[in-house]
């Protein structure tokens, strides 16, 4: 679920409805009663982060061994439907999560669907991926019988859709033959069950239905169901994966095996509308969602279609029954209407939100009613939790239903409204402001609703020569770009634009493109929004093209005639055939690769300016290394000051965090206040990093007296207000940390030092809850500051109730301190693995407070 900041409905349609969060309400048959709110209710789920990641290195191994892999084919468009195949069961669990809500277990999952597969000619099951704990996630396609050649007609018309929108609208054959794609997804949250066995539910039905709405469904639909999006969290009744991440929130990112499966379902099967079944909100919730919009949807076609279906589904769902009295159950609710802030559609990280930008033109997160999970599925009674499952599996079905029913009745209407989408994108036409007179039966909406952005014409990332910093990052990021369905493209020689002359080999992503939306959200600098809100649910400034270490800038036309379309980026991998080699450490990939050679035994030493120096005598694992992480060594006559050791990290870390340093390569045990506690081996590390979850005055004597001992020849890399108390307290810094609004968030600028900790670093960071330092002592050197005026690129920062904590207190201040003995960071250099280009930083960190005879 996500849970909102309340606040009144608009003064259209005011329903007084109840709003909870996950764990606030405790109801019996009789009841319906909730408890008080919090003075200031959550709209971010950032208690997730306050305590230390245990997640295993193999989980994050699994995931990154896929990274650059899409899921399992499940795009075949040669075969017909349907699709069978036996799955091998899972051994039988008795500690899955699900059994005691009377649920369906996850090694329940494969026989089930065997047996649908086998009641008619409707069900198909394929595999989609594999989740980072290693289990299968399945697809389950319900239509009617198709042959090969059907099959690839549907094929033909999808591409069409999407590649040639302007025929595809004159189509006669699409509109009457092309089968409208519709996703359900379950269960990204593992500890919101239900939406998992409504769908189970609704397969069974659909498979043996003989009424002439489910032939007509199935003769013009095809219905894709993710059955459990999240088997690990499902399994072990957690939010989050193996790896511990919401995935909820890395639609931008794609880190995990999970979210990369999903964003493939979305590429191939490109449906027009989709649900994300969710809890626990009572009410049940049904976007669309309240202001701010995401700028970069062509929300006119979007929000008529969701409003739409959400009334549908509210008349569903209430028409069930269940009432306030009798069963806990409040009347469902819908955001845009009822509410004026709290629950908004602006960041991408959404799966209904990221699904706009693949031509969904009506996607919900729907919000189902009665907590089981959390507080709740420890403490109360199973035959209440039975209880209340039961309802939820019935309230998810009425939504799912009820969506069936409006894409049955609309099909024709939704699918011009989706090659509406791509024809936009394509032609470069303007987006339509979303009003009462263009987006007719939708009532209240006003100018809080409309966002819109401009378009550049195009985008050019320069690839370099291989000796820039850029290039390896580039490479990444064109990938990534293709990886989300962006089509990118390639200069086969040098051209000149704007006074600018750029290198052959430079990637140029013309914006007059079917998926420009998407293109432009991954790559523009974003919007400061603080004035258009008071708070924001989740992040508020994302940006691959500030964050990811790849330079990105604008075009005022595309150079015709020299770009060639690309598949995948041009590798970077090189080794100077002679000399000593020279490689930066700019980059997570670098870093990655001088972990591997540090690992191998290989002499590193780092030179002045941050870079590291790899002996001519180690030319062969250094070609191994630069073909694994696509990483460029360059001939040099720079010798090393400083030598480089292997690096073991004690980490008290976010999940992200930690599975950013193990995407570089680190060897990282994961420590809290309860590791040390029972007695740790400091022996066994060379660093600490601190982010989370680890409390000085919670250690225990013995325990304190261990760190201490530790620091007095080790260092200590420090993130956030964490860090810099356990800075303060083992008195490793003097400085005072100053922590702005909590809720603050996005892209800012900073001032870099000229140190070897910060070269190569960008102009731009991100920050969550930013920290800033002031009265710094005489050994402390400030390697970065926030920029002066208003460093908010991108995102949401306000000053505190109070009138503290503002972008203003922040300008000008020391965001990244250093002593003999401690680094500390303010800003979120690797939050959520997605600000690739600042990574770096905390490499270099980790590396310079590692001990000169650092273990071997």
């Amino acid at each position: 679920m996500r849970t909102t900041k309340a606040v009144p409905a608009r003064p259209v349609l005011f329903t007084a409805l109840a709003l909870t969060t996950a764990g606030s309400l405790l109801l019996t048959p009789q009841t319906a009663v909730a408890d008080p709110p919090h003075p200031q209710p959550p709209h971010r789920e950032a208690a997730l982060d306050r305590n230390a990641a245990r997640t295993p290195t193999s989980a994050a191994q699994r995931a990154l061994a896929t990274a650059g892999a899409g899921s399992e084919a499940i795009a075949d468009d040669s075969r017909g439907y349907p699709r069978r195949q036996v799955l091998t069961p899972d051994p039988e669990n008795p500690a899955d999560k699900s059994i005691k809500l009377g649920l369906t277990p996850y090694h329940a999952v494969a026989p089930k669907l065997n047996a649908l597969q086998a009641l008619g000619d409707r069900v198909s099951v394929e595999v989609a991926g594999r989740s980072a704990g290693g289990h299968r996630l399945y697809l389950v396609t319900v239509t009617g019988p198709e042959s090969a050649r059907q099959a690839r007609a549907q094929a033909r018309m999808r591409e069409l859709i999407e590649n040639a929108p302007a025929l595809a609208a004159k189509s006669p054959e699409i509109r009457k033959t092309y089968k409208a794609p519709v996703f359900v997804n379950n269960n990204i949250h593992g500890n919101e069950w239900e939406g998992t066995d409504a769908s189970l539910r609704a397969i069974e039905r659909l498979a043996t239905a003989t009424d002439g709405r489910t032939r007509d469904l199935l003769a013009h639909s095809r219905l894709y169901f993710n059955i459990t999006a999240n088997p690990d969290g499902r399994i072990a009744g957690t939010r989050t994966n193996a790896n511990g991440f919401d995935m909820n929130r890395d639609f931008v990112t794609t880190t995990q095996p999970e979210v990369r499966a999903m964003r493939q379902i979305m590429v191939d099967k490109q449906p027009a509308v989709m649900l994300d079944l969710h809890g626990y909100v009572n009410g049940t919730l049904i976007e669309p969602t309240t202001p701010p919009h995401g700028e970069n949807y062509e929300y006119d076609l979007f929000l008529k279609n969701t409003y739409a279906n959400a009334l549908g589904m509210e008349a569903a769902v209430n028409s069930l029954g269940y009432t306030p009295g009798k069963d806990g159950v409040e009347p469902a609710q819908i955001p845009f209407r009822d509410q004026q802030e709290g629950w908004d559609d602006w960041p991408p990280i959404f799966t209904p939100q990221y699904a706009a930008f693949h031509g969904t033109v009506a996607a919900h997160t729907v919000e189902i009613p009665l907590a089981v999970n959390n507080e709740e599925y420890d403490t109360l009674p199973t035959a209440e939790l039975r209880r209340r499952s039961a309802i939820n599996v019935d309230v998810a079905g009425a939504a799912l239903s009820a969506t069936l029913d409006f894409v049955r009745a609309r099909r024709a209407s939704l699918v011009a409204d989706q090659i509406e989408v791509f024809r936009r994108g394509a032609a470069g036409a303007a987006q339509v402001p979303v009003s009462e007179e263009t987006v007719p039966g939708v009532p209240g909406i006003g100018p809080e609703d409309v966002y819109t952005t401009s378009f550049p014409r195009a985008y050019v990332i320069p690839a370099g020569t291989g000796t820039q910093r850029s290039a390896t990052a580039a490479a990444r990021l064109v990938d990534h770009l293709l990886a989300h369905d962006v089509r990118v493209t390639r200069a086969a020689h040098a051209f000149r634009l704007g006074g600018t002359t750029y290198a052959k080999g430079s990637y140029v992503v013309d914006m007059r493109q079917p998926k420009r939306g998407l293109a432009n959200v991954l790559l523009a600098d974003g919007r400061d929004i603080s004035d258009r809100v008071s708070a924001m649910y989740d992040i508020s400034g994302w940006s691959l093209g500030r964050l990811w270490g790849a330079s990105v800038t604008t075009l005022p036309e595309v150079p015709y005639g020299v770009l060639r379309p690309v598949r995948a980026a041009a590798p970077v991998a090189y080794v100077a055939p002679r000399g000593d080699l020279r490689l930066r450490l700019d980059d997570p990939n670098e870093i990655a690769a001088l972990n591997s050679l540090l690992r191998q035994g290989v002499s590193v030493r780092q030179a002045v300016d941050g870079s590291a120096i790899v002996p001519g005598s180690a030319r062969r694992p250094a070609a191994q290394a630069a073909r694994t992480y696509d990483v460029a060594f360059h001939a040099t006559k720079l010798s090393g000051t400083t030598p480089l050791h292997r690096t073991r990290v004690a980490a008290a870390v976010t999940s992200g965090e930690l599975f950013a340093l193990r995407e570089m390569n680190f060897e990282v045990t994961p420590v809290s206040t309860g590791v040390l506690n029972a007695g740790f081996d400091w022996s066994s590390v060379d660093a600490l990093f601190v982010s989370t979850g680890l409390d000085h005055d919670g250690l225990t004597p013995g325990a304190r007296t261990a760190l201490d001992a530790f620091l007095d020849g080790h260092g200590l890399v420090g993130r956030g207000a964490t860090g810099a108390a356990l800075g303060s307290a083992t008195g490793l810094l003097a400085a005072k940390p100053v922590e702005g609004n909590g809720d603050a968030n996005g892209v800012v600028r900073v001032v870099n030092s000229r140190s070897a900790l910060m070269s190569g670093a960008p102009d731009h960071g991100f920050v969550y809850a930013p920290v800033w330092f002031t009265d710094l002592g005489p050994k402390v050197r400030v390697e970065q500051s926030y920029a002066t005026g208003n460093p908010l690129v991108s995102g949401h920062w306000r000053e505190s109730e109070d009138g503290s904590g503002g972008p203003t207190d922040a300008a000008g201040r020391a965001s990244v301190i250093s002593g003999p003995h401690a680094v500390l960071f303010g800003t979120e250099p690797l939050f959520r693995d997605h600000p690739k280009g600042e990574f770096a930083q905390v490499a270099r960190a980790l590396f310079s407070m590692a001990p000169v005879s650092g273990s071997d």
